[in-house]
């Protein structure tokens, strides 16, 4: 699957550069000062290494620049380079503070490495020192945010844009609960926010509704009904946390007071092909709190979660576990990777 990927990237990236090449030219037989001193395909490896930050001064260059660097295909290959860039230079971390009235950032590597945070708060729309924020999920580059619970963006932080999405109908009072999530349909090329909304009935029943909202289509769609079930069901003497790593989907399993075990499937849909990563043991009795989902998992062994309030890291490698310096007190807290991938729609695969 890693080799299909990277023929595709490959071919991708061919495609971009022999696009720039024709503009390229057509550039510069219109304006002979206009030539470049460097090879179209040396300026397409140069420009998909910078970080955004970078990118969005480079955009004011030049027209064949600005077009070059708004191209779907240069932002997916911009996205899969800083994804796997191994020393995690265009990571961080984001989370937000108790009692959720602010998110802040730091870079990823110096939590993996230094063990310390030097956050800075982030500007999200529609910022109010009495209004609580909620980080549904991190995708892309993208974050989706919850504000008072029913107002909801879709944000990239990097560079700084966002979409207000349209209300969903769920209402928020006494009796009700609301949950989110957010994540990216690979199958239709889109992103798209699932919605729960369930309130609790006389005699121990729940009425649960489901909407999902694609980016893009721009609609809410009701997708069904759960009158007989509530989605925070729990059973057994163990709790399951479910979320994902980069290489596919990941289960959680605290042993309450014993240790958490981490499962990935390496293989979606493919049930043998569940395999056990690691097992973190507690130091001392974690009362009330556990182990989330890794944020997480390095290439040279380290374990990054959440614990409680508070972040540990654990090493696999020598199976000891430090918590993480200067770090406040977090409801959540989720790893960004930079992108210039947009808010407003997902990226095209033009041919």
């Amino acid at each position: 699957m890693q080799m299909a990927l990277e023929d595709e990237d490959d071919e991708q990236q061919q495609q971009q550069t022999k696009r720039f090449k024709m503009s390229h030219s057509s550039e510069t037989s219109e304006d002979p000062q206009s030539v470049s001193t460097l090879l179209p395909e040396i300026v397409v490896e140069i420009l998909s290494r910078l970080p955004v930050e970078s990118l969005l001064r480079c955009r004011s260059v030049c027209k064949l620049w600005r077009s070059l660097i708004s191209d779907p295909h240069f932002i997916k290959s911009h996205l899969s380079l800083s994804t796997n860039n191994k020393h995690y230079a265009h990571h961080r971390l984001i989370f937000s503070t108790v009692p959720r009235i602010n998110l802040k950032s730091c870079p990823l590597y110096d939590v993996l490495y230094d063990k310390s945070v030097n956050a800075l708060e982030l500007d999200y729309p529609l910022k109010h020192p009495l209004k609580s924020v909620w980080i549904v999920g991190s995708c892309n580059g993208l974050l989706c945010i919850a504000i008072e619970e029913d107002t909801l963006f879709i944000w990239n932080p990097s560079t700084r844009r966002s979409n207000r999405l349209p209300y969903c109908g769920f209402k928020v009072r006494s009796g009700w609960y609301v949950l989110y999530g957010f994540g990216y349909d690979e199958s239709t090329d889109d992103y798209k926010v699932v919605g729960i909304s369930c309130v609790f009935k006389n005699g121990a029943k729940y009425d649960t509704k489901v909407k999902i909202y694609s980016l893009k289509s721009g609609n809410w769609k009701k997708i069904g009904d759960f009158p007989h079930g509530i989605p925070l069901d729990d059973s057994g003497d163990k709790d399951l946390a479910l979320g994902s790593l980069v290489d596919g989907l990941c289960v959680l399993c605290n042993y309450r007071g014993n240790h958490a075990d981490v499962w990935l499937m390496k293989v979606y849909g493919v049930k043998d092909s569940w395999t056990r990563l690691v097992s973190i043991p507690y130091v001392t009795d974690p009362g009330r709190d556990q182990f989330s989902v890794p944020l997480c998992i390095s290439n040279d062994g380290k374990v990054l979660l959440q614990f409680g309030s508070k972040l540990v890291l654990y090493d696999i490698k020598n199976g000891s576990s430090s918590e993480i310096q200067n770090f406040d007190e977090c409801l959540e807290a989720y790893t960004i990777v930079e992108s210039m991938v947009s808010p407003d729609a997902p990226i095209r695969h033009w041919r």
